[in-house]
């Protein structure tokens, strides 16, 4: 099995992260972004949006969307599954991968990619912050109930959401996310897990 990705890229972390809990090691092969590999065409022809990460599986099946990817690698790999057989947990789930991708990735990327290219355009980061208040607060008061945001089993919703938050920290947004203490206690077990820290290179 072949992942065409990126070490820094959010999408390809969660990708790596999913190999990790599964004890599955695959060729890892590195798109440098910086030089613009990713709209080659060979690249393209496995990911014809120009981004990464792509799967290519051992019989050849090519697949791309890092969230397409982690649901097929939980379902066809073996080891414990990140999905819940629950049907409510399962909608949870669901529904709070979908908070991440439709409310809070944007927000926080808007944030990163200021601090990253050092623009440092304030404006943009206090629209970042205000972006992700709502989504913060929603699931910081999920999580004063349980655990995790599916219920008291970690599953790919947290996958989705660990590199943003962790890019959050890295970029100074501590005192952003802070205030919002289940979402921190959260942060702590998710990224105390072993396979966050294989997919961070930690």
């Amino acid at each position: 099995m072949k992942v065409y990705g990126n070490p820094m890229s959010t999408c390809s972390r969660k990708v790596m992260m999913v190999l990790a809990e599964k004890n599955r090691e695959v060729e890892f092969i590195n798109i440098d972004l910086t030089k613009g590999e990713q709209k080659t065409p060979a690249h393209l022809a496995r990911q014809p949006f120009g981004v990464v990460p792509a799967l290519e599986t051992d019989d050849g099946f090519m697949m791309y969307e890092s969230r397409a990817i982690i649901r097929y690698l939980d379902r066809t790999l073996p080891g414990t599954s990140l999905t819940p057989t629950d049907a409510k947990a399962y909608a949870l789930m669901e529904q709070f991968m979908g908070v991440e991708q439709s409310y809070f990735s944007g927000p926080a990327m808007k944030i990163v990619m200021e601090r990253f290219r050092g623009t440092n355009d304030e404006a943009n980061v206090a629209k970042g912050r205000e972006g992700m208040k709502k989504p913060l607060e929603v699931i910081d008061a999920v999580l004063a109930k349980q655990p995790f945001l599916a219920g008291n089993d970690f599953t790919l919703a947290e996958v989705t959401w660990a590199p943003y938050m962790d890019y959050l920290l890295a970029m100074g947004e501590q005192p952003a996310l802070a205030e919002h203490k289940n979402v921190m206690a959260w942060w702590d077990r998710v990224s105390s897990r072993p396979s966050f820290k294989k997919a961070t290179g930690r």
